[in-house]
């Protein structure tokens, strides 16, 4: 498997120049893409907050990766429902939060990575965490 900087180059090549990108699923399978993953998320204030299930950042190890990515090639991934907590508002109201499992997590940011580094063409500022470069500027 590439690396993770080399398959994002690319991606980011694909995308300025407009050229389609085939087989992007295929990228689902790069172990580096999930450790990049999860460094950009371990230390989030959240990632110790359990979601649908009782695994955190700490319980994440190699093995776990693995079989997620074994899911991701035998199409049998799926993503668990998110935990529905309720957070207070300022004015006393309360408002609805999805805490999603840690691996639910890890696969929606290794999503994010690869569609932002095709999508984004070089507009969007690495420490600005967006919708997709809030679907690249309208």
């Amino acid at each position: 498997m590439q690396r993770a900087e080399t398959v994002l180059g690319v991606l980011r090549d694909r995308g300025r120049r407009g050229l389609p990108c085939n087989e992007l699923y295929r990228q689902m399978f790069n172990r580096d893409l999930y450790l990049l993953a999860y460094g950009r998320i371990y230390a989030n204030q959240g990632a110790m907050t359990p979601g649908a299930s009782a695994e955190t950042a700490d319980g994440m190890s190699e093995e776990k990766i693995d079989q997620i990515i074994e899911a991701m090639r035998h199409e049998r991934y799926r993503f668990s429902p998110a935990r529905r907590v309720y957070v207070p508002r300022k004015n006393g109201k309360l408002r609805p939060l999805g805490l999603p499992s840690w691996s639910d997590k890890l696969v929606g940011e290794v999503v994010r990575v690869l569609l932002e580094a095709y999508y984004c063409r070089g507009k969007c500022s690495p420490l600005r965490r967006s919708v997709i470069c809030e679907i690249i500027s309208e």
